[in-house]
């Protein structure tokens, strides 16, 4: 596992969350066991008995970690104690916050890849985020021409070979970004939309369904989290600022 390292600027000491901004925190999930037992306490029993039924231990620590943290920030934001946020599941299971935490208008979206995640918060507006780790894959092509749309393969396709890597999880990480934000998981075709994925190109959702209009409704945003990994984020709107930084 390489180790974590990332540009993204320390916090800071009281963030808040106005409504036009977007925060997205990056942070690694290998932490020492006094860290560890201090997350454990956070969680519900529900939480904590799906962290027991992880077979390998970096797995059951690396959920403890993401869940943990995400309450921590939760709890930030709404100012009251982590193991007090209350979560509720949509149909594909996605959470929300639950009963009176709701109304605060927070929305959240969390993904981790090798030992790294990604959380997103905004208010008032529904927010995806994914991140992934960016390795040549042998069967890059074959996935593309399966998931990818079209217009994508063809833009994949002509990327040249040493720049394939990146631009196949710039698609990936904006795809999974916006079947995330719209709370439909895989029962929305990833070849449905378009996304751009050519390195150094801006990130953005072209088309939905071969609507522009209905991609408008989005802002799409790349993120270089850490060394080594691709991330993307997209929240409704086109007004909101985006702040990233990175957990200590």
């Amino acid at each position: 596992m390489t180790a974590f390292r990332s540009t993204w600027p320390l916090p800071p000491a009281q963030p808040t969350l106005p409504q036009d901004e977007l925060h997205v925190w990056v942070a690694s999930l290998n932490r020492p066991q006094p860290q560890l037992n201090q997350f454990w306490q956070y969680l519900n029993e529900d939480e904590q008995a799906r962290a027991n039924r992880f077979y390998f231990d970096h797995d059951r620590e690396h959920y403890i970690v993401a869940r943990g943290l995400l309450r921590q920030l939760l709890g930030s934001y709404l100012k009251r104690p982590a193991h007090e946020i209350s979560f509720v599941y949509g149909e594909h299971g996605k959470p929300e916050l639950a009963a009176e935490q709701a109304n605060s208008g927070m929305r959240f979206n969390i993904s981790h890849a090798q030992g790294v995640a990604l959380l997103a918060f905004a208010r008032h507006r529904e927010v995806g985020v994914d991140i992934e780790q960016v390795r040549p894959l042998d069967d890059g092509e074959q996935i593309a021409e399966r998931f990818f749309s079209k217009q994508e393969v063809a833009v994949f396709t002509a990327v040249p070979a040493a720049q394939k890597p990146q631009a196949f999880f710039n698609c990936w990480t904006r795809k999974e970004a916006f079947i995330k934000v719209i709370g439909e998981g895989l029962s929305c075709p990833l070849d449905s939309f378009d996304v751009t994925l050519k390195p150094g190109e801006p990130a953005e959702l072209l088309q939905v369904k071969g609507s522009q209009e209905a991609a408008a409704r989005w802002k799409l945003e790349n993120l270089n989290p850490a060394t080594g990994y691709a991330g993307a984020v997209i929240a409704e709107g086109r007004e909101w600022q985006l702040s990233t930084w990175q957990w200590p």
